[in-house]
């Protein structure tokens, strides 16, 4: 049986602003273990809105959210706080990484604030992470001296650093060229055959989502496929 890592049942998202509108309707949806999905469609379909709420930084919804069979509804924003830093590794479209720390530094974040290994060891976990993407001889340089492609590495290597159940990525190609969209989809592609790693990724780049195992896809907050 596939070990599953996310799940959601009947999640329902409205806004308020200026009248209520509904904008996810009857999401029902599982991630197992070494799973790598997409989710597109058009702008303004609530692919974003719903990574939000996968993600626990939104917790206004109905329904239920469940990561590794447990469930993260109505818990406290402590509580999701520790399962984001805990299970959760996150790349955005921009990198996000802290200009006054150098690359190493960057990557060792999250596991200084995890708490669970000593300083020594989440450096050389960070460099371990560093070395995998070939990004070792880097560590030392600051974020405004590394190319795009190299700041998107250094968030995959943070996004690691936790040992996480899931990935989720924003458009984590979006601000790449084709050459550095490539290389970053190896990287996914390797962690989901090396590790087993799940990873949840929304795309507007149709030849990622295409080489991925699932695609969904979503139009006006619903799940067509």
């Amino acid at each position: 049986m596939p070990e599953t890592i996310l799940k959601t049942v009947n999640i329902n998202k409205y806004f308020y602003d200026p009248v209520k509108f509904q904008v996810l309707t009857d999401i029902n949806m599982q991630i197992d273990k070494g799973e790598f999905v997409s989710v597109v469609g058009k702008s303004g379909c609530g692919k974003s809105t719903l990574l939000y709420i996968l993600s626990t930084m939104d917790t206004d919804y109905e329904g239920e959210l469940f990561i590794h069979n447990s469930s993260l509804t109505n818990k406290t924003d402590k509580h999701l706080a520790v399962i984001r830093n805990e299970h959760i590794g996150f790349v955005f479209q921009f990198h996000y990484l802290l200009a006054e720390y150098n690359v190493l530094r960057n990557v060792m974040l999250p596991g200084i604030k995890r708490g669970k290994y000593s300083i020594h060891e989440i450096e050389y976990r960070a460099m371990e992470h560093l070395k995998n993407l070939d990004m070792q001889d880097q560590a030392l340089k600051l974020p405004n001296q590394l190319s795009g492609g190299q700041k998107q590495r250094v968030a995959i290597a943070r996004a690691l650093i936790n040992d996480p159940l899931i990935i989720m990525g924003d458009e984590p190609t979006g601000n790449l060229d084709k050459k550095n969209s490539d290389m970053v989809f190896e990287i996914f592609n390797n962690l989901v055959r090396e590790r087993n790693q799940a990873l949840l990724i929304v795309t507007h780049d149709p030849e990622f989502a295409n080489k991925t195992h699932r695609i969904i896809e979503m139009a006006d907050g619903r799940i067509l496929t």
